[in-house]
C-alpha cells in the first residue's frame, strides 16, 4: 500500500513534489545500504518508494506539459 494516494499529491505545488522527490530520494539511498548490509526491517518499503517517486514525477510531468 502506498503511503501517498495520487489524488493527495495532485493538490499539491510542484515545489512541495520537489521537496517530496528528494526526501524519497534520501530514504531510498538509506535502504540500498541497508540491503547491502543486511540490516534491513522492512524491505517491502523499497519498492513503495520506487512506485511513489514514479507518482510525483508522473505528476510533475503532466503539470508541465499542461501549462507549456
Amino acid at each position: 500500500m502506498a503511503k501517498y494516494k495520487p489524488k493527495d499529491l495532485k493538490v499539491k505545488t510542484s515545489d512541495e513534489l520537489k521537496d517530496q522527490l528528494k526526501l524519497l530520494r534520501k530514504e531510498q539511498f538509506n535502504i540500498r545500504f541497508q540491503v547491502t548490509n543486511g540490516q534491513n526491517e522492512n524491505p517491502a518499503r523499497f519498492k513503495q518508494i520506487r512506485r511513489e517517486i514514479a507518482c510525483i514525477k508522473t505528476i510533475l510531468n503532466s503539470t508541465v506539459s499542461t501549462k507549456v
